[in-house]
């Protein structure tokens, strides 16, 4: 796998290690909790379990909902803000926490390398759990240290904890914010994890590889040269399509990741080939082609070149980067049957169809209501496929915008388990 970083020329290291974030908007996780992510709320419980006071806690949750925090600065180990109080003017409230030692840093580059999923999820801002048990990035009690120019010493006082209440949605929103608060900017990381990542590969095709026969040339040309004698035979076909190389960023060049997609495509399209004689893409339209495309790429939005990425595209095929979104995860979920069970309800014959919902009622599921070849709650959905399976889809409740989630199964109860777990 090759992390493509095209756009996102190499910024001065002071610049990446300080980033400005406006004032966040109110909000609240569907849950009731105040963030939305695993990471977020381990934030959060880290102040919550060493506050001196549950009711400055409060004070501060309540100030945060209200929009009482304005711009953050995030640097190495600091996250500094100022926090409208009583007072006109407002106050500045910090929070200190430890940098990541080089060998946290270690630790945390060879986990993150050793697996393409976890750089995967890392470029869909997503933190594997793996990684924070390997490196304990998030902060344990404790690990917060709260101030504040207010003349309350309140451990922390309300003000602190507005601030890290806004910073754990900061977190939601991209992890890279707590990388760098624990001592790495994302460009820096990006960088390196392009660099080990690259290096890892090409050991690995090297390890795999078996070498090559080698036909001498003056046979091939005395065959030629004499009908009578047969030609050589083929080279045999290697176990798998190579891989490209890796294109570093030039503002003078075509966009890396550009040039990586076509040549992974090429080689990809020649492997198979020569195989069977039949070329995979052939039967796909432009709309599918465009999916299967872009969710061939690990990233969905976090690199400028991704978003251009789906940007192109999508216009060019008169749909959004939301709609082409949307269709990658339904490819990662199920291939070209996958984005057909987005796309296309259809009405199943009786027989499984029928039974699903009183499996899940017996599996002491809510009840779903039935419309087509789909189950929905206020925010879960079951799709039945063509293919057999049930795939899961996740909405906010009261919204009719469902997004893929899960792996399809045969059986919906399976199919609803996947997606809760996840």
């Amino acid at each position: 796998m090759t992390i493509a970083r095209g756009g996102r020329g190499a910024a001065p290291r002071h610049d990446d290690r300080r980033r400005s974030f406006p004032q966040v908007a109110p909000r609240e996780a569907p849950d009731g909790r105040f963030a939305a992510t695993w990471w977020g709320n381990a934030w959060v419980e880290a102040l919550e379990d060493t506050a001196l006071d549950p009711a400055r806690l409060a004070r501060g949750k309540a100030y945060a909902g209200r929009g009482h925090v304005d711009a953050i600065t995030v640097t190495p180990g600091r996250v500094v803000a100022y926090v409208h109080g009583s007072r006109a003017r407002p106050y500045r409230a910090e929070i200190r926490m430890r940098t990541l030692g080089d060998d946290g840093w270690e630790r945390f580059l060879d986990e993150a390398t050793a697996r393409p999923d976890h750089i995967a999820a890392l470029l869909d801002k997503d933190v594997p759990h793996a990684l924070e048990a390997v490196t304990g990035l998030l902060p344990a009690p404790g690990d917060l240290v709260p101030d504040c120019t207010c003349p309350d010493d309140g451990y922390p006082c309300k003000h602190a904890a507005a601030l890290c209440y806004q910073a754990a949605r900061l977190l939601d929103e991209d992890p890279f914010v707590l990388f760098l608060m624990r001592g790495r900017g994302e460009q820096e990381l990006l960088a390196e994890l392009t660099r080990r990542n690259a290096a890892r590969s090409a050991a690995e095709t090297i390890a795999a590889a078996p070498p090559m026969p080698t036909v001498p040339a003056r046979a091939v040309l005395d065959a030629m040269d004499r009908p009578g004698l047969p030609l050589p035979p083929p080279l045999p076909l290697p176990d798998r399509p190579g891989r490209p190389a890796v294109f570093p960023p030039d503002p003078d060049a075509p966009d890396p990741l550009a040039l990586d997609l076509l040549a992974t495509e090429a080689a990809a399209r020649a492997h198979v080939f020569l195989g069977t004689g039949h070329d995979p893409v052939a039967a796909l339209t432009p709309w599918q082609d465009a999916v299967r495309l872009a969710a061939a790429h690990p990233g969905s939005g976090l690199t400028a070149s991704t978003r251009a990425l789906y940007r192109d595209l999508a216009y060019a095929l008169d749909r959004t980067p939301t709609d082409l979104a949307r269709a990658v995860a339904a490819w990662r979920q199920g291939g070209a049957a996958g984005l057909a069970v987005l796309e296309e309800p259809w009405d199943p014959p009786a027989g499984p169809f029928d039974r699903a919902r009183p499996a899940l009622i017996a599996a002491d599921f809510p009840a779903f209501r039935p419309w087509r070849n789909r189950l929905s709650t206020e925010s879960l959905q079951l799709r039945l496929g063509r293919d057999g399976l049930w795939y899961g889809y996740e909405s906010d409740a009261g919204r009719e915008d469902w997004w893929p989630r899960g792996t399809p199964d045969p059986d919906p109860v399976g199919a609803l388990t996947d997606l809760l777990g996840r």
